[in-house]
């Protein structure tokens, strides 16, 4: 399933910065960043939820906040893009 991940980590406080690349780093580990704070992940259910015990460890629930958008298996016709940053199919295979 396709997963939107999106965040705010609120910088301005003690080890605000430090949470952030902690962030961000969780997330690149498990989709590719499409904007600064966004992310697209292909995702089981296992890996969903270990992505998001992973997230919750990494913020400071008082200051910070995730939000989650699950398009599901059928997500291809739901996103549309306009500009210069292209992404690459999540799900096609990835040769090195």
């Amino acid at each position: 399933m396709l997963v939107l991940i999106t965040y705010d980590v609120n910088t301005t406080s003690p080890n605000g910065s430090k949470r952030l690349s902690h962030v961000a780093k969780i997330c690149t580990n498990y989709g590719q960043r499409v904007q600064n704070s966004v992310f697209e992940c292909i995702l089981d259910g296992t890996q969903f939820v270990m992505l998001k015990n992973q997230l919750k460890g990494a913020i400071d629930i008082e200051k910070d906040s995730i939000r989650y958008y699950i398009l599901g298996e059928k997500y291809k016709n739901r996103v549309e893009h306009i500009g210069v940053q292209k992404s690459f199919d999540l799900s096609a295979p990835l040769i090195i």
